[in-house]
């Protein structure tokens, strides 16, 4: 591992200095040339906010109580977390998720040091960017702060995800515990208390790190700052979202295959790779989710004041629309927090003695409370803070009413996800239906129908709430700002986001029932001499151990419909908020809107090819990650099968479970260094082939990713908890059907939980990074009085990008042994 490091370190450190040569030679020989006048990141100015009072109070202090908030969020996570420490579990489990937790301590620490030398190439194009071409005067001074906030954006995005794996890593073994009691309320409550713990702790830290840029930052170079702390949050989310989700289902498939071919049960404690399968629920489920969490939080927000700084020309509406998006941003909290109290008391009110519970009507409920109270905040937030826009008395309610577009679609896309995922659902029951007589293959097929459906129907539905989104931006606040389509569209995905720490404390419930299952049977607590009287004079259980076994796995099934129905909600943000980044791009080649927009047609030809480009990127995309899944799994497979002990042992050697997680790191590492530098350098060279060919570019992968995502998560959904309806409903574990739905649910790991939940944030890194490359393709074309250059770059960084492109597979195919 250190030896495949160390060489990548080189390889990367070359790849990074021949950029940072190239570019500025090319620079310094134009530099006598005046670079144009910044009309992108470089001339973002953050208006005074304290020129405009809201409520008797100016604007700065008034976000000043937000810090507040944000303080009080961070206590209510910090609360939940000490609660959960200190709540009972038997040693065995606990020894179990200590365990879980310091093999994905070691994978984090490895991730970090990967993280900061991908950071290098950022910083490359961050220092040519912003300290030559277009510098913020004085660059001794802002270039240094511009690059730590991209820092401090990726390592929020860090240690967020790292707060995670330490919240159900806590979670995982006392609701493995909980469920010794009999009663399934608690084992539905502590997952649920874990996540409300990472989200409110996320969304507080993500405000808390904008708040100190907006109003401590001087507005010259606040702008800049921004955007280099959205890009340091993509880089970070993009790197733990991929290498997590090819960690994940390397170690998944190597578990589940072992099912079929040794007929061992569900996480059996012999099995080398149920370890690793822990540590990847976490890497792939909750820290991936996690840092993605944060930067989606971040980059909407962010591509939202980019555009009010950029098509807003009234200082003092700009102040007011961005005091009021940060108390919006305020609002998700407090209207999460209320939610979850009085969703909490409804549930325990009625299943807190119950024996038995639907496990996601619960969940449902907290889902749609939380809607309904964010949508009633945000009108009456509205009301309060822009009772008139400029001069426009009429504007709050318009405004409101498009974000509530979005906050509906929070609630309305996760029913529509239930509708091909839940174990209630038609289509899971199809798959089933067709297992059964057809086997493997006909299940498959019709996981492959239920992925397709889903994205009919969920493409339809945004298209419907944008389009309302839309119709009111025509109600005149078009005479407030450019483009006023593009920024209800932005409003919209802010609203999916309104319901913020709830949206990840369902995402996040899904790892804490997986790992609880394997806690569990690892634990080996049935098998514990006198752990019956044990429980009875500690504890005061009288324990039931098949029926605790059934309750986590029908638990798990709530928690794998929850997981994919945040999943559209996030890839919906990156492809809605896209558009409003690209607006960002738009504004500085048309030098706002007055040059250059009949360029963005079907007329002009390099945008059309742009179009056709962005599609084969995602393709090639989910061929590279769903690869690299491929060869680490069947290393995996080839070692559990050499070393693993049926007979004699009561559980695998813990030096053979910490070997899968090597071979996990590895092959996730390897992957991940060939997406990243492939994208990086694809987003350099299409940006410096034509501009308008980027833009058609960005569209197009935002577009493709949208369907390709929906289809990949809701398929594999449909294929997981298929396996759980033949394991829980019909009790036929062992069997050819089982068999049959194992093989699915191993082929819908990698849609899942990788290829799908990772085109989000690579959406977003392309998008933001994007913003610098055009922008230094055209400033270096106009310092060299033409675009010969400009091509030659493309042609070698595309060269660059094919190279890794190439390795994705033919580096990574399976060969006779291990390299």
């Amino acid at each position: 591992m250190r030896t495949w490091l160390a060489s990548a370190w080189s390889l990367g450190r070359r790849f990074a200095k021949g950029i940072a040569a190239a570019a500025f030679l090319a620079l310094c020989s134009g530099a006598a040339t005046p670079a144009q006048e910044a009309g992108g990141e470089a001339g973002l100015k953050v208006p005074d906010l304290s020129q405009v009072t809201f409520l008797g109070i100016d604007g700065h202090k008034l976000l000043l109580f937000g810090i507040v908030f944000c303080v009080f969020g961070l206590i209510f996570g910090l609360a939940i977390y000490s609660r959960l420490k200190g709540m009972p579990v038997h040693k065995s489990m606990l020894d179990i998720s200590e365990l879980i937790y310091e093999t994905c301590k070691t994978y984090l620490l490895t991730q970090g040091k990967f993280l900061v030398f991908l950071w290098l190439f950022i910083a490359v194009v961050i220092v040519l960017y912003f300290g030559v071409l277009a510098p913020v005067h004085p660059t001794a001074v802002t270039l240094p702060i511009i690059l730590v906030f991209s820092i401090v954006g990726m390592a929020g995005s860090y240690g967020v995800a790292w707060f995670g794996i330490r919240v159900n890593t806590f979670a995982n073994s006392r609701t493995a515990f909980a469920a010794l009691r009999g009663k399934p309320y608690p084992i539905y409550h502590t997952p649920l208390e874990a996540g409300m713990s990472i989200g409110m702790m996320l969304i507080s830290v993500e405000l808390l790190m904008m708040l100190f840029i907006l109003l401590f930052i001087p507005g010259d170079y606040a702008g800049p700052c921004f955007i280099g702390f959205a890009i340091g949050e993509s880089l970070g989310a993009a790197v733990l979202r991929i290498a997590g989700g090819i960690f994940t289902k390397i170690a998944d498939i190597g578990s589940d295959l072992m099912k079929i071919v040794f007929k061992i049960k569900e996480d059996d404690a012999r099995n080398p790779g149920v370890i690793a399968d822990c540590t990847g629920d976490n890497a792939g489920d909750s820290v991936g989710p996690s840092a993605d969490g944060f930067e989606t939080y971040g980059v909407t927000g962010v591509a939202l004041i980019t555009f009010i700084l950029l098509a807003v020309k009234d200082p003092r509406v700009q102040v007011q629309l961005l005091v009021w998006i940060f108390v919006m941003r305020i609002m998700m909290l407090v209207s999460s927090a209320g939610a979850y109290f009085i969703n909490g008391f409804i549930a325990k009110t009625r299943y807190g003695n119950a024996d038995k519970m639907n496990y996601e009507a619960p969940l449902t409920s907290l889902v749609w409370i939380t809607s309904v109270v964010s949508i009633a905040l945000t009108y009456v937030i509205s009301y309060l803070i822009i009772p008139t826009l400029g001069v426009d008395a009429t504007q709050w309610w318009k405004l409101a009413t498009i974000i509530s577009c979005g906050t509906l679609a929070g609630a309305v896309i996760p029913e529509l996800v239930k509708a091909f995922t839940s174990t209630e659902s038609r289509h899971v029951k199809e798959v089933v239906a067709s297992a059964e007589e057809g086997g493997a293959s006909l299940g498959i097929l019709s996981g492959f129908v239920a992925g397709n459906f889903s994205a009919y129907y969920i493409g339809l539905a945004m298209v419907l709430l944008m389009s309302l989104g839309y119709l009111i931006s025509t109600l005149d606040l078009g005479l407030l700002m450019l483009a006023p389509a593009v920024f209800a569209f932005g409003l919209v995905a802010f609203g999916f986001l309104g319901m913020g720490p709830v949206t990840i404390a369902v995402d996040s419930y899904g790892p804490v029932t997986d790992n609880a299952q394997s806690v569990y049977e690892l634990s080996l607590i049935e098998q514990i001499p006198g752990i019956q009287g044990e429980l009875k004079k500690a504890y005061n259980i009288d324990v039931n151990f098949e029926r605790a076994k059934e309750m986590l796995e029908a638990n798990d099934g709530a928690g794998n419909t929850f997981k994919a129905t945040a999943k559209p909600v996030l890839i919906g943000t990156a492809v809605v908020g896209a558009t409003t980044m690209i607006f960002s791009i738009i504004m500085a080649l048309t030098h706002g809107l007055t040059e250059n927009v009949n360029n963005l047609s079907l007329l002009h030809a390099p945008f059309v090819l742009g179009l056709i480009t962005g599609g084969a990127m995602i393709y090639w995309f989910t061929g590279a990650s769903t690869q690299a899944v491929t060869t680490g799994a069947y290393r995996a497979v080839e070692f559990i099968k050499a070393n693993i002990h049926l007979e004699g042992a009561a559980a695998a050697s813990i030096a053979d479970s910490k070997k899968v997680v090597e071979i996990c790191t590895k092959y996730a590492q390897k992957g991940m260094l060939n997406i990243f530098i492939a994208v990086f350098f694809a987003t350099l060279s299409f940006a410096f082939v034509e501009p308008f060919f980027f833009i058609g570019y960005l569209f197009s992968i935002a577009i493709f990713g949208l369907y390709q995502a929906i289809f990949m998560a809701n398929a594999g959904g449909a294929w997981d908890n298929a396996k759980k309806i033949v394991e829980v409903e019909l009790k036929q574990k062992g069997t050819p059907l089982h068999d049959a739905t194992v093989i699915g649910d191993t082929v819908g790991d990698p849609f899942k939980d990788t290829s799908s939940v990772a085109l989000n944030p690579v959406i977003k890194f392309t998008t933001l990074f994007g913003l610098l490359a055009v922008e230094l393709a055209v400033q270096l074309t106009a310092s060299q009085g033409g675009n010969g250059l400009t091509h030659i770059l493309a042609a070698a960084f595309f060269v660059v990008s094919f190279v890794f492109v190439y390795r994705s597979f033919y580096g990574m195919r399976i060969r006779g042994s291990a390299a």
